[in-house]
Formats: structure tokens, C-alpha cells, sequence
């Protein structure tokens, strides 16, 4: 047996009880803060044009509750919207697109709920460094689930930035750019801004995330809707086989409605991090009044993931090249370079190339609060090489076997976290209330 098959036969064994915990957790959260996704659209537009109340204490080195969204956005905002939708397309069916969006719509709440928690729960070192996230509030549970969160997402996020460097190399070698080049390029980078701190990533991604976004879109809407029949047929082709099983059609080897869901949900959970706790890190350094206006805004922010996602997953529709290529990383790429104009494939290089930037720097830098948390701020140096060694090599990995190891280190980080939230959800509901 090899590797990819061992890690396979686990993602295999892990499928259900996963695709059940992340659902029911949404579900669950959903009623017990009485749909606080569809009821807090005011709140949020107020939040928004008016801005969140700060409140900054001596000492603590805390960022603006804006920096702290862009900076948990910069490692949900990425290559995983473009790369994310195609890979469930492959392997799920058009079907795996809908839930994709059906599990960001339903499980935003949770995003809610490891923000307040993250919050109400933070600490600090004794020079004023922030100790915050599900590696402290799982600690309301037990010592020892918080120690193997902080343990394991240590390596979740080492392995995610490996697997933006790899669909990136694997784009810009079309360009002419061998994949070690983009490798060592990638590392670089991150290296100089983390070794800055917070208020650095926070600059930097305040400035890029909004930028990066506004440049996908535009591109990416000019495809969709210069042929509204073909959009409109891909829109149908996603609620077709969001209930029934996806035949083989030329490249596409078939899919059962239960790879639709799973794919489709795991992915979304890959994405938005909606489950996983990851995000709440980042939050957890706001300098808010009001620990709900944050929380919102987190929750909120789904969306920005979801559409990027939607979108993108459309154009794979549309263009038909699901249905022609075997399994591809690069699908989108394709696309833009197919169907847009003659510059449109070199504008989604320069997007990608920022979205790998921004993402690789707040997986980082939260993959060093997870280390933090049991290292109290020692060898943080150590750890910045380390990440910055995985972003190199995972620039010459396979994309398939990537992909396969990730879906199997999410799930063993997901459960026991989702176990967690729930049970905190649980016995403190007063953190859930606005």
C-alpha cells in the first residue's frame, strides 16, 4: 500500500462521522443563538459604516478590530477559493458546488461562536503577547484537547501553505518560472513580513486583501455574464446533482450524491475555515469594545469567501472543462486564459500571486499563535523557518497526494475541535449573546 492510498483508506474511515459534526454543529448553533446569521444584517452595516468600538488596554499588543479581519481573511481569502470549488467539481460533481455554499450559509454562525469564545477567553504572556484562539478555549474543556489543537494545527497550517505554493507553482511554470524559483520567492517573503509582528501582517493584508479581491471578481464577472444562457445552464447543472449522483461524462469519472455533500461541505470547511477555529486566532488580537461587533464581522466576512467560491466554481462549469481534464489544480487558470481577453490570464496571475502572498502570511503567522500557545512565545524564529521550508518544498510535491493529506489532517483537527465548541457552546451560553 502506498501513501496516498494509506491516507485515502483514513479520509474514508473519517468521512461520516465528519460530514455529520460539521452539519449538525451549524444546525446546532444556528437555533441556540436563534439565527443570528439572517438576524444581524443591521448590526452588521452599522458595525461597518460606523466602524467597531476599540478599546485598547496598556501594554497588550493588540491591533485594530479592521486589522485583525483582514488579517484572519488573508488565510481564508486565497488560492482555496479558486482551487477549492474545482477540486470538489472533479471529485464531487457539479452537486459539490451547492453544498459548498449550503454548508458556508448554514455554519457562518459557528465562524460566530470560535470569535466570541476566542474573546472571552484570551491571555497574556507577561510582555504583553496575546495568547488567543481554540488552543485557549478549549482549554474550558480540557487541558489536554487544547494542547493537541495547538499541536496539530501547527502542522495544518504548515501544510496548507504548502499546498498554496503548489497550485501557484504549478501555475506560473506555463509562465516560464521553474517551481523551485516560485518556492524559494514565496518564502522569502513571508519570512521578512512575519518576523515583523502583528502590526506588520495587519498593514500588509489591510492594504492587499481588498485590492486582490476587487481584481478576481471583475474578471471573473466578465466571463460569467458575457454568455447569460451558459451561466444560467451551469447555475442548473449545480442544483441538478446537488440530489442525485453525477454520471461520467467525458474526463469526469462520476460521483454518488454522498461524495457531492462531503466533498462539497469539507472543501467549504477548507475555505472558510467555518468549524475549524483557525480564523478565530487572528481575531483574537482585536483591541473591540464589544467582543458580538467583532464576532459579526467574522461571521459576515463568510460571505466574501463563499461568492469568490461560487463564482469561481461557475467558471469551471460554464467552460465546460470539468468535463475535459483529469484532476488539475490549475482549471481556473485555464479558464482565464480560454475565455477572457488576451490580458485576462496575466491579471489572474497577478491576483494569485497575491492571494498566495496574503494567505501563506496568515497562515503563518496563525500557525505560530497555535505554536505560542505551548511554547509561550519561544523559538517563534524556529517556527518561521520551519513554515518557510514547507512553502519551498511544497512548491515540488504532487498536486493529488497534497490534497489527499490535507483532507485527512483537516478532519483529525475538525472533530475533536467541533466536540469542544459544542460543549462550550454548551455550558457558557452566555458568550454566544450579543
Amino acid at each position: 500500500m502506498n501513501w496516498f492510498c494509506f491516507f485515502e483508506m483514513i479520509d474514508g474511515y473519517l468521512a461520516f462521522p465528519a460530514l455529520t459534526l460539521f452539519l449538525a454543529t451549524g444546525v446546532i448553533l444556528t437555533i441556540q443563538t436563534r439565527f443570528i446569521q439572517f438576524r444581524s444584517v443591521r448590526r452588521f452595516i452599522r458595525i461597518i459604516a460606523g466602524g467597531p468600538k476599540e478599546e485598547r488596554e496598556a501594554g497588550i499588543k493588540t491591533v485594530s478590530p479592521y486589522k485583525a479581519l483582514f488579517t484572519a481573511m488573508a488565510g481564508t481569502i486565497g488560492m482555496g477559493n479558486m482551487v477549492g470549488p474545482t477540486v470538489a467539481i472533479l471529485m464531487g460533481g457539479p452537486g459539490a458546488l451547492f453544498w459548498l455554499v449550503a454548508y458556508s450559509i448554514i455554519s457562518c454562525v459557528t465562524k460566530y461562536a470560535e470569535v466570541s469564545f476566542a474573546l472571552h477567553t484570551r491571555d497574556t504572556t507577561k510582555t504583553g503577547q496575546i495568547l488567543g484562539g481554540p488552543a485557549q478555549y478549549l482549554k474550558l474543556i480540557s487541558n489536554n484537547l487544547a494542547h493537541w489543537y495547538g499541536f496539530s494545527t501547527v502542522f495544518l497550517f504548515a501544510g496548507w501553505s504548502g499546498l498554496q505554493t503548489n497550485t501557484l507553482a504549478a501555475i506560473l511554470v506555463n509562465e516560464g518560472i521553474v517551481h523551485w524559483v516560485t518556492g524559494l520567492g514565496l518564502a522569502v517573503i513571508v519570512l521578512v513580513v512575519l518576523i515583523g509582528g502583528i502590526q506588520r501582517v495587519g498593514s500588509f493584508t489591510t492594504k492587499i486583501v481588498p485590492i486582490m479581491f476587487f481584481l478576481y471578481v471583475s474578471f471573473a464577472l466578465t466571463i460569467l455574464f458575457y454568455d447569460p444562457f451558459a451561466l444560467w445552464a451551469a447555475i442548473k447543472l449545480m442544483f441538478k446533482y446537488a440530489f442525485v449522483p453525477a454520471a461520467p461524462i467525458g474526463g469526469f469519472i462520476g460521483a454518488s450524491l454522498f461524495s457531492a455533500v462531503r466533498i462539497g461541505t469539507h472543501r467549504a470547511a477548507y475555505i472558510t475555515e467555518c468549524g475549524i477555529g483557525t480564523s478565530s486566532i487572528a481575531h483574537s488580537f482585536a483591541d473591540v469594545k464589544r467582543i458580538s461587533d467583532q464576532a459579526i464581522m467574522a461571521m459576515y466576512s463568510v460571505f466574501a469567501d463563499t461568492f469568490l467560491c461560487l463564482i469561481s466554481g461557475l467558471i469551471v462549469l460554464l467552460t465546460g472543462l470539468w468535463q475535459q481534464c483529469g484532476f488539475t489544480s490549475t482549471m481556473t487558470y485555464q479558464a482565464f486564459s480560454a475565455y477572457s481577453p488576451y490580458y485576462g490570464k496575466y491579471i489572474l496571475v497577478i491576483s494569485v500571486i497575491f492571494f498566495v502572498i496574503t494567505t501563506l502570511i496568515g497562515n503563518t503567522f496563525n500557525g505560530s499563535r497555535s505554536f505560542a500557545s505551548f511554547s509561550q512565545y519561544r523559538f517563534m524564529n524556529s517556527y518561521y523557518v520551519f513554515s518557510a521550508v514547507i512553502i519551498f518544498f511544497g512548491a515540488l510535491v504532487p498536486v493529488p497526494f497534497v490534497w489527499k493529506v490535507m483532507d485527512v489532517v483537516l478532519v483529525l483537527v475538525a472533530i475533536p475541535h467541533l466536540i469542544g465548541l459544542l460543549m462550550i457552546a454548551w455550558r457558557y451560553p452566555q458568550m454566544l449573546k450579543k
